[in-house]
Order: structure tokens, then sequence, then C-alpha cells
């Protein structure tokens, strides 16, 4: 039916006129750039764009037009005889979208149909299964009325919830329904507020699921309707992931009424927060200081979190998001070039405490803040002397992830061995309903959560900035250090540090592995047969013994992400590889062990400095004191001797590091090779 060419797919078809034609019976892959995407699409796309070529009669009055799509991160246009008829959603979920053709949009005679783009970059998509409908869209989308009610388990009350839509291909079906007070609609979902949604579909078979964001478990039902028939379903979910003593945030919260890119509107970003159980949300349009508090009020959602005043403060060297604020003041100066007058403007904005660093791996404006041009990732040192006074940073951001889940976590685990204080933040980055929703990724901050609709702001904040937290991102993990002791806390000296972890999730996810890491090295790990357990999926204990320097401890779980629609994850925002597989992954902030006794939290890089200055360039001296120490402050103690000058190459500074033990040699490598990287990033860079 089709045939390789240079740009296009072209295709022709002849059809009697019928109140159902299929112009595009296949799938077809199209590229835009010169490169494959992922690995999952063919080396060669058939083509750069479709265009199908059908002899119709004018239409008097509104046909309509489906189609399927498949990986769209560009925008797609839909052109009818040279006019463009609608954007297709860039949705890189597998969706069936419906379009109105009004009255005279057909003529006598050919017609050209045409799917292409005038975007740049590379993007991989598949799209046909194009039909054309003899009736007006909502006429072929109200076929059949399913009622969905959504109830707590144990209450038997409605609950906020997303209900998702999909045909017996596993694709998203677009239905009547439409975004209103209640309700958020797109494709294949719908978000309700009330626990209630009637909508309309095309005659089929479909699956219907019902969830409530990371906490709830999933319910489903499969319905087969033939034209003019009805039904409703009731399905139940309940709590199954116990959180009691944290509330849900999500520190990255857009809409487009407001930041002016994505597709939430305000009123459906309330129903979302909402429907996915996110508690504390902080908003953070671009450069404005926005309240959900009248609009959560009007909307009869406010009783389920507590809306915080923020803004992603937008700037040219780095993207940062401020809380608490306030509407009444001026927002910081996002004009400034350096960090020091943005942080500057920042910490004078009133009631405003935290900095939150986004997205350090990601290129905005041509500057990636923790990228090899600017970054020493392994010592958490800043070439052109910027200083970071953010006090948390992203690890996890649903809508833009990293190729490789853990590589922020490295970088965090640098800036901590630098010595800065810095909180590990999960986040959603949402702009959308449904593409990248709000609260896949977020952060559990510990304090009172006894009424989620009068949380007390400056406690949960003061929380926050003191490290309290866990990052979620499809599983939670949990750590107590000696019995007591919790992420944010110093943990006073002991001969031996015991060490109880535990991972939790709802039962449609799955942990596999959880590791336990000290200055950012794994030093523990443990396998998990999780077989879909609802809540505690592990628990268990490590003991440390004999530490000669004060460490950090993290434990990060993962398992393997949903590819299903009602939790899927969207491939990295901004990739290194083609090669991705979704990670579900829960960590703890860090816990600080205080093994030297002084009563304060050393950082690697001050045992490297003390260390350093006691050897007093006697490289046998320095060989010696090093042994017990472990590879994050060898690499700060070769970060300070290149400072000196010192040959790092040389065989005397090579044997003292190998002498030392081979965590300490790998120290000094690891710090070898991040230089390497970012000189050649800086030598690239130059005219």
């Amino acid at each position: 039916m089709s045939r390789m060419l240079a740009s296009a797919v072209l295709l022709t078809a002849t059809f009697a006129h019928a109140a159902e034609r299929t112009l595009v019976p296949d799938l077809h892959h199209l590229r835009n750039g010169d490169k494959r995407e992922w690995i999952e699409f063919p080396e060669r796309a058939e083509a750069a764009h479709l265009e199908q070529t059908f002899d119709a009669k004018a239409n008097a009055n509104e046909q309509t037009l489906e189609l399927r799509q498949q990986d769209l991160k560009q925008t797609w246009n839909l052109v009818l005889n040279g006019k463009r008829l609608a954007r297709l959603p860039r949705d890189e979920n597998d969706m069936r979208v419906y379009y109105p053709l009004p009255a005279d949009s057909l003529k006598d005679g050919k017609n050209t149909l045409r799917v292409d783009t005038t975007a740049r970059g590379v993007d991989d998509i598949r799209i046909g299964e194009i039909i054309l409908h003899d009736r007006p869209r909502n006429d072929v989308l109200s076929e059949v009325t399913v009622s969905v009610t959504v109830l707590d388990t144990d209450s038997k009350r409605p609950l906020p919830s997303r209900i998702t839509i999909v045909d017996e291909n596993g694709t998203l079906a677009s239905t009547s329904a439409e975004s209103n007070k209640h309700l958020a609609v797109r494709p294949g979902t719908v978000y309700t507020s009330i626990g209630k949604a009637t909508f309309g579909l095309p005659a089929g078979k479909y699956t219907l699921y019902a969830g409530r964001g990371f906490e709830y478990g999933l319910a489903s039902t499969t319905v087969t309707l033939k034209t003019g028939e009805k039904t409703a379903k009731t399905l139940s979910i309940r709590r199954e992931v116990p959180t009691a003593g944290y509330v849900a945030c999500d520190t990255h919260v857009h809409t487009l009424t407001h930041s002016g890119h994505g597709d939430s509107t305000l009123t459906e970003r309330m129903i979302t927060l909402a429907a996915e159980g996110i508690e504390f949300p902080i908003a953070t349009d671009h450069n404005k200081h926005i309240s959900y508090e009248t609009i959560a009020r009007q909307l009869g959602v406010r009783r389920y979190f507590t809306p915080v005043v923020g803004n992603e403060v937008t700037t040219k060297v780095g993207h940062f998001n401020v809380f608490p604020a306030r509407t009444d003041v001026e927002v910081p100066d996002y004009r400034l070039g350096d960090w020091k007058a943005i942080f500057a403007s920042i910490y004078s904005t009133p009631d405003v405490k935290v900095a939150i660093l986004n997205h350090a791996r990601d290129v905005h404006g041509g500057v990636t803040p923790f990228g090899p041009k600017l970054h020493n990732a392994v010592t958490g040192e800043n070439l052109e002397c910027w200083i970071l006074k953010a006090n948390a940073m992203e690890l996890v951001n649903s809508s833009a992830q990293q190729t490789d889940i853990m590589r922020l976590y490295h970088d965090w685990f640098g800036m901590l061995n630098r010595g800065f204080s810095i909180t590990p933040v999960g986040s959603s980055d949402s702009h959308d309903v449904a593409r990248h929703f709000v609260g896949q990724g977020r952060t559990y901050i510990r304090c009172n959560d006894s009424q989620i609709d009068k949380i007390d702001i400056l406690e949960a904040t003061n929380s926050f900035t003191k490290g309290r937290v866990n990052v979620s991102c499809g599983l939670l993990c949990e750590i107590t250090v000696n019995g007591r002791y919790q992420p944010g806390d110093l943990v006073p000296k002991s001969k031996t540090v015991e060490v109880s972890a535990r991972v939790l999730g709802p039962s449609w996810t799955r942990a596999e592995i959880v590791e336990l890491y000290a200055n950012g090295r794994k030093i523990r790990e443990a396998k998990i047969n999780d077989k879909g357990t609802a809540g505690v999926k592990w628990e268990g204990n490590w003991e440390i013994p004999n530490l000669k320097q004060d460490v950090h401890l993290v434990a990060i779980a993962r398992g393997p992400g949903v590819r299903k629609p009602y939790w899927a994850f969207n491939k990295p925002y901004q990739p290194t590889s083609p090669v991705w597989r979704p990670v579900f992954l829960g960590s703890t902030g860090a816990v600080w062990i205080d093994a030297d006794g002084n009563g304060r939290r050393t950082s690697a890089y001050d045992d490297a400095k003390r260390l350093v200055a006691a050897a007093k360039g006697k490289t046998s001296a320095l060989a010696k004191s090093l042994v017990g120490y472990d590879n994050a402050v060898a690499a700060q103690v070769a970060s300070l001797l290149d400072k000196q000058k010192i040959d790092l190459a040389g065989d005397d500074v090579r044997q003292a590091f190998r002498s030392a033990g081979p965590l300490l040699e790998q120290g000094l490598l690891a710090y070898l090779e991040a230089r390497r990287a970012s000189r050649i990033a800086r030598s690239a860079s130059q005219p």
C-alpha cells in the first residue's frame, strides 16, 4: 500500500460514498531530522511526511477525521487541501484523536490530506489508521454512553481521581467529554474532582482504569458496547501506601493560563492536583507569583490540599523554583545574568526561604548548569566560580527525565561532598493535563499532615530546608539510623552504625533493588522479589562498622517503570542516548553520620583541606594520612592539589594515592576523568 520515497509517504485511494471510509489503514513511520531518535524505531524511516490523496464530495455539513498517533514530541500539523486543519497533540502516548471537518472542507473530486512538521530537531513518530466519518464529531464520539463512579474502598465515598480509557489495542480513546468545573479531559484521560464522570465513546471494547496518584491502588473493568447502549460502572480504590507524618509535595507546577505553554488551564490544574493526591502544591509559573487559593475554593477542591505561592525564576543562566512567596510583592529579577545577583534578588524577596535548582543537566538558553563545561560533578565545583546558593535541587523531574536516572543523584552527592547543604527534590514540572501529569515525581516532606487543607506552610518549609524529605517517582524509600535518626538529622558518633530501610509502593509498581550509598559510593544493596505487594515491598537492616570520617547515607530503590497509559513515563526530554527504559525510583534524603564526633557535618571537602594542609606538600605524609578515608575525600584532595599546580599524573602522586588503597586511587581517577571531560567541553566552546 505504501512505498519508500525520499521525503513523503504518498497514498491514493478511491471510495464510494459511505458513512465511514478508511483513508490510511496502517501506521506509518515518519521522521523529522536526520537521525534515529529511539532504538525501537527502524534505522530508516518511511518518509518525512505523509500525504494521502482521495476522492470525495464537498461536505455541506460537518464530518469527522479520525487518526491514531504515537510518540509525538514535536508539533505536527494535519493539513487538508493546503489548509491546516489542526495541530496534533504533542504527546508521546499512543492515542486516537478526532477532528471536525467544517462544512466545505472537502471538495468534489481529488482531496489531499497531509501530516507534516516545520519544527526543528529529531522526532520519530507513527501516524495512520486514518478514517473519514460522514458525521459530526460529537455523533462519532457519542455512539455509547459510559458513567463511572470512583469510590474509596473503605469510606465508600467518591474520590477525586484519574480515569483512563483505552481501546482493545491499548490506545488512549477519545471521549465526548469536555473539561468543565469538575472534569479535566484529554484523549483517553478524564480527571474528576468529584469522583464521577459520564462520557460518550464510539461503539467498541474498552478497558477503564481508575487511580489517584502514587499512594492509591488501581482498579479496572472492561466494557463492550454496541451503538445506543449505556453502562454505569463503579470502581473502588484504596490507599495502599502509608504516608502518615509526610505531606505529598510537587514543587514544580505550571499552567497554560499563566506560563503560556503546555495545555493545562488554571481550572484544570486544580482538578488534577486533587485527583493525583498532591497535598502541598507549589505554584511555579514562570516569573509570576500565582495563588491557587481563590480558584481552589470556587471549584470545591481546597479541602484536598494547601496551596503555596511560588515562582519559577527563569533566567538565562538557570531556572530556580522559589517559595513561599506573596502575590503582593515583586518577583525576583529574572533579567539578571549572574548567580550572585540572582540569589541576592531571590532571598531579598519577602518570605522566600527555598531556592531549588531545576533540571540542572538540561540545556536552556545555551546553559547547562551541571554540564561539564561549567561543572565538575565529582567534586561539586563550578568552573566559573559561580556560587550556588540554592538550598535544594531536582533529582527527579518526571517531565524532563535523564536518560541515566542516577545522573543527577551523582551530581547531588558531589555537591554534598563539597559541603553544600542541598535538599533533594522530586517534581513533575507539569504544564499539561495528561502528557506530563502533575505529581508523578514528588517530594514527601516530614511534617504534621493531620489536616491537609491546613498544613502549616512555615513548618513544612523549615522541614524541607533541613532535608527532612524523601523523593518519589513510583516508589517510596525510608531510612532510619540507630533506631531514631532520619533524613536531615545528624547521627551522634557510635562504634557501629545500624541502618534500617524499607521500600514502599502501590500494587501496580514493582521494586527490584535497594541500594545504600555513603558519600555517593554504593556500600550495600539488596534484591527485592516484588510480585505486586501493596504497601511495604521490602524492609531490612545493614550494619556499618568503624567509620573514620563523616558520611552522608542515602538509600535508593528502583524498579521497572509502567508503560501502560494509566501512569506511563514519557521519554527523556533531552536524551543522551537512543536507548531508554522507564524506571520507578524512590530515595531518601541524606542522613549524616558524625563519625569524627565534632558535633557537626564534616564534608569530604573539609577533610581534604585538613589533610592537604597537614601534609605540608609532602607526598609521603599525605599518602599515610589518606589511609582509611574514601574516594570522595580522595577526589577533593586531587582537586586541591590540582589548584596548587601539582602534576596529578606524576609518579609520586599516583603512587601516593595507590598506596593509600584502591578506593583512594579510584577517587583520583574519577577526578581526572571529570577534569578531562570539562576540558574537552570548554575547548569545544572556544571560537
